[in-house]
């Protein structure tokens, strides 16, 4: 699961709706102010399993404020977008699509993606069926994201789910899948087990199964042109870092490791985050302007 510290939000983030030809997805949307620079793009952040757009809370204002304008949203069967629309998929390709639509939906050209764990799995399949479409996509960025499934740890988690979650009801499972290694302030646990009885349990079935059973796509995504970037954050037991590293070598992708963000850099390191992600987007607007 996610780990969350905070729910403080910067005053400028939007709780926003956006409707999309695939339906209607949850977001934050949050807009430099007069005080910066104009827009230096838009990023589009994309959660991981068992998450929510209130993961990149800590990232909002540090990368409004170079800005940037940040879009995070929930994806389809997740906390507040729900079913996104009345013939629900979450087959992997179909969540790349709603990708796909969003962008489109924002209207502002090309976006920065940014996919945390398994929202990284969903960020590559969006580029990879897009064919890295420059009109759609500024860059990626997989953030503890790997080549392929996860760990062996992880595998095991998953299967387990996997064998209780039609048996089982979300608030059963609650007291076992919540991360009893973080404290968290009140508001935040309540928060966390707000969001987990409001994912559908299709949606979290669907996603532990890609995890379990994704393939190497790095050769694929390897020969696109579409500029990439990889965070590893460590320690994190889903995707072994030294896998996240070599994958970052053979994508040819700008890469840093994140001593101490452990599974989720933009919740334990997100002023050096904030600022890698910033230099990086900064770096591909001056080759464009170039």
């Amino acid at each position: 699961m996610s780990q969350l510290l905070t729910l403080e939000a910067p005053d400028n983030a939007r709780p926003v709706r956006l409707h999309t030809e695939r339906g209607v997805f949850a977001g934050l949307d949050v807009r430099p102010d007069g005080r910066v620079s104009p827009s230096a793009g838009t990023a589009l952040l994309v959660p991981g399993f068992m998450g929510s757009k209130e993961d990149f809370l800590p990232l909002l204002s540090p990368l409004s404020e170079g800005g940037i304008r940040v879009v995070a949203i929930d994806n389809r069967g997740q906390y507040e977008t729900g079913s996104a629309s009345s013939e629900p998929s979450y087959a992997r390709d179909d969540l790349a699509r709603d990708l796909v639509a969003v962008v489109k939906a924002l209207g502002t050209g090309p976006v920065h993606l940014m996919g945390h764990s398994y929202g990284g799995l969903l960020a590559r399949a969006a580029v990879l069926a897009t064919q890295g479409d420059p009109d759609l996509w500024a860059s990626v960025t997989f953030m503890n994201f790997g080549p392929a499934g996860v760990s062996a740890a992880q595998q095991e988690r998953l299967r387990l789910l996997l064998s209780v979650v039609g048996s089982m009801t979300l608030a059963d499972m609650w007291p076992f899948v919540k991360n009893k290694e973080v404290t968290a302030l009140p508001d935040v646990e309540e928060f966390m087990e707000r969001r987990w009885l409001s994912n559908s349990p299709q949606q979290l079935a669907a996603a532990a199964q890609q995890m379990l059973s994704e393939t190497d796509e790095t050769s694929r995504l390897a020969v696109l042109s579409v500029p990439k970037f990889v965070i590893s954050g460590t320690p994190d037991e889903t995707w072994p870092p030294e896998g996240v590293e070599r994958m970052a070598r053979a994508l040819g992708a700008r890469f840093i490791r994140s001593e101490g963000g452990g599974h989720s850099p933009n919740v334990h390191r997100p002023a050096e985050t904030a600022s890698a992600l910033l230099g990086f987007w900064r770096s591909r607007r001056e080759t464009a302007v170039v």
